[in-house]
């Protein structure tokens, strides 16, 4: 017997290589699949993002208008205003207001305007807040038996989301308020 002659079966270490370079479809298949996988990360946090996080501007309802006095003579008006409020705050994070006003509007035209004060509400809180203001011999025509005066408020702020980002919301209320010129009271209001 020929004893040069290997055979597989005499020497089962002998390997077959090819020495053609492998081509490149594995390494893109696996390229592919870590992209599709990013991607569905990347799109199930913006999920989470978009329905447990995303900020929702201030739930602003109004309490109740006052005008503690009020004259309407000779064409001009003096009144004291006020109106209460209460702010909720519907995110879970703290939302901080700064930009903050309420005005007054009778006839189209504006009577007064004044600045509510920054302040933080937490997530999930609630702040009750006032406003209130003199108005003195402002000049109006006649208004007759009832008069109606408009007010506007504007609360603006940030809230932080997951404690590192700050988002800009805002919130605006805007109220009908009938007053009764003789009495000098409420007879109603809308908002």
């Amino acid at each position: 017997m020929n004893q040069h002659h290997r055979s597989d079966e005499a020497n089962p270490h002998y390997y077959y290589h090819n020495d053609k370079p492998r081509s490149g479809r594995t390494n893109l298949a696996s390229c592919a699949v870590a992209t599709a996988f990013l991607i569905a990360v990347a799109a199930a946090a913006v999920a989470v993002y978009y329905f447990l996080f995303r900020p929702k501007p201030p739930e602003i309802a109004v309490k109740g208008i006052q005008f503690p006095s009020f004259s309407a003579v000779n064409g001009a008006i003096t009144f004291h205003f006020n109106q209460y409020v209460t702010v909720t705050n519907p995110n879970r994070g703290e939302f901080s207001h700064y930009d903050n006003s309420l005005q007054l509007v009778y006839a189209g035209e504006p009577v007064g305007i004044i600045y509510i004060p920054a302040g933080v509400i937490v997530g999930g809180g609630r702040q009750r807040m006032s406003a209130e203001f003199d108005l003195q011999k402002y000049p109006l025509p006649p208004p007759g038996d009832t008069m109606e005066i408009e007010t506007r408020m504007k609360l603006a702020g940030s809230v932080r989301v997951l404690k590192l980002f700050k988002h800009r919301v805002e919130s605006r209320v805007q109220c009908t308020v009938w007053i009764e010129v003789t009495h000098g009271t409420v007879s109603g209001y809308r908002c």
